[in-house]
């Protein structure tokens, strides 16, 4: 392996970092994965705004807590539960899967940080990339194979989305329609409710009383169907404690944070 600066935070699901190099990485393969165990702990997974429509058929989409949020989608309520994976990491059922954990194990990093350029990395202990018999080349003749093209172009349409979803959430701030969220949910059984608390959400008043001109313009860019997607997500937050419940996985106390 080459010798390359690794960035001491590394984001979800990834425990090491290297650029992609058709010197060093000739002779590597890419090879898909049967199973994803790097899900099997993780219940919260970051989300474009892009994938806003298609994921709230599936997962609550709440926003982080503190001063810079980001979307995300809940796959379990719990910390440490992901109610749509098995103990593998193997879908349980067909869903869509938010691009974050498509792009896993490659990433478009800046490998130094005055640098606007972005190389494309990887994580070499995913086992998906390595020198196998098997799977996708990723060289050919020392130049990049389609495959590697194809990754390369996914990976560059997740930073525009994400650029989109920092312009969405920048919206969503200068409104003033973030609140702190709170689901209550009464097991039948139990005398007192489960809380969950540690994520914002869109305050439905603060939305009703926005001036006609600025719901105008959230509708005509976009922003006003998102925050309905976003809104009409939260429902799903019982059908996921009642997974929970069917998979023991609750825990005992009755007040935890959902992120």
């Amino acid at each position: 392996m080459a010798a390359a600066p690794v960035p001491s935070n590394l984001p979800l699901f990834y425990k090491d970092l290297l650029p992609l190099s058709s010197v060093d990485h000739a002779d590597y393969h890419a090879r898909a994965l049967d199973k994803a165990d790097f899900l099997v702990s993780q219940h919260a997974i970051p989300l474009t705004s892009d994938e806003f429509v298609s994921a709230c058929r599936f997962y609550p989409i709440v926003f982080s807590a503190g001063e810079n949020p980001v979307p995300l989608a809940l796959m379990g309520l719990n910390e440490g539960v992901n109610t749509f994976v098995d103990d593998e990491g193997k879908l349980l059922n067909p869903v869509y899967v938010p691009a974050y954990v498509r792009r896993y194990p490659f990433l478009l990093a800046r490998l130094q940080p005055n640098s606007e350029e972005l190389s494309l990395c990887f994580d070499p202990t995913s086992g998906a990339i390595g020198k196998f018999d098997e799977g996708d080349a990723l060289f050919e003749g020392g130049q990049p194979t389609a495959p590697v093209q194809a990754i390369l172009e996914f990976c560059k349409n997740f930073e525009e989305a994400g650029q989109r979803t920092g312009m969405f959430m920048d919206e969503l701030k200068k409104a003033d329609l973030l609140m702190d969220g709170e689901v209550s949910i009464q097991q039948e059984g139990n005398d007192k409710p489960y809380v969950y608390r540690g994520f914002q959400m869109v305050d439905e008043n603060k939305l009703r009383e926005l001036r006609g001109d600025v719901l105008r313009k959230m509708m005509q860019n976009g922003i006003l169907g998102l925050i309905f997607a976003h809104l009409f997500s939260l429902q799903l937050m019982r059908e996921i404690f009642a997974e929970q419940v069917k998979a023991g996985k609750v825990p005992e106390i009755t007040e935890v944070p959902a992120v």
